[in-house]
């Protein structure tokens, strides 16, 4: 118990850590930003609060998962896009700023989405009571940790730019230590329960995650906009925040196996992501063929 209760404390500080880094790279024109682009982020939000669990629920029921790693799949499908989603944009010729801009909207965003969704995914998967719903409680919780560190980094980069400027990558960075030493921390924890779980999870995680890929940029090409564009909604909506996953499922709902897909899939997705990058991206773009102007 001790145990499980220092990792949860120590993931805690970590996606703090992670959320006042974002929050050091944000700044207001980020969210007036998105006012220029009103068809990008129509499309993003759409693919992000519609598509992906549609998607998710469809794996779930075609790959007959089992119920508790069906809810943990829809606990990922429900979180916004992470800090990684900038990075991969980054070296494969996407729009940075969009997905910066995305990454904020989508995380203040996912305050109401991702208990709504993750609320209906325990009332239809894990209806034998595994799981207790998120309570109001729980969710000002989640609000507290998630968006307190944000506007903390945000009002350091507004009253001390310079400083923000030079902590902005060390931060990135240290929070990326601490929350590759948790993960792999609550990985070696359960290795035994992991191994043995991927068979029933893992084909679903990466389905998930490519599919969720594809259809960021493909639909977003179809829709007539740039591949840089195109891009950064593909990796916005392609690479999820599984430390927010994580840690709903072991500090909120406080149950492990909720979190494995998550964890599953902050391992795999560095994969997938990258040959995605390398097959799709840097090969050539033949959907601007069809792309309506």
């Amino acid at each position: 118990m001790n145990g499980n209760l220092l990792v949860t404390q120590l993931l805690v500080i970590a996606l703090a850590l992670v959320m006042f880094g974002l929050g050091l790279s944000l700044s207001t024109q980020d969210f007036t930003r998105l006012l220029k682009h009103p068809k990008a982020v129509i499309i993003a939000l759409a693919l992000q609060i519609i598509l992906l669990p549609l998607a998710c629920y469809l794996l779930i029921v075609a790959l007959n998962v089992p119920p508790l790693f069906a809810v943990g799949l829809m606990l990922l499908a429900a979180s916004p896009g992470g800090i990684s989603a900038n990075l991969f944009s980054h070296l494969f010729g996407g729009n940075v700023a969009m997905n910066i801009s995305l990454t904020a909207i989508n995380t203040v965003l996912s305050i109401v989405t991702l208990p709504v969704i993750s609320n209906w995914a325990i009332n239809t998967f894990a209806k034998t009571g595994q799981v207790v719903p998120l309570q109001t409680g729980k969710v000002v919780e989640v609000i507290v940790i998630v968006l307190v560190p944000v506007c903390i980094g945000m009002w350091v980069r507004t009253w001390k730019p310079a400083f923000a400027a030079r902590s902005e990558k060390p931060m990135k960075i240290f929070s990326a230590v601490v929350l590759a030493v948790v993960a792999i921390g609550a990985l070696l924890k359960e290795w035994q329960a992991l191994s043995t779980s991927f068979a029933s999870v893992g084909p679903a995680v990466v389905a998930f995650n490519i599919v969720s890929l594809l259809a960021g940029y493909y639909l977003s090409r179809v829709a007539g906009l740039d591949k840089p564009m195109s891009t950064a909604i593909s990796y916005e909506i392609g690479i999820h925040n599984s430390t927010l996953a994580i840690f709903i499922a072991l500090a909120v709902l406080n149950n492990f196996q909720l979190a494995l897909p998550a964890a599953i899939y902050s391992v795999s997705m560095y994969v997938t992501a990258t040959l995605f990058g390398l097959l799709v991206l840097r090969r050539g773009d033949t959907s601007a063929v069809i792309a309506p102007h």
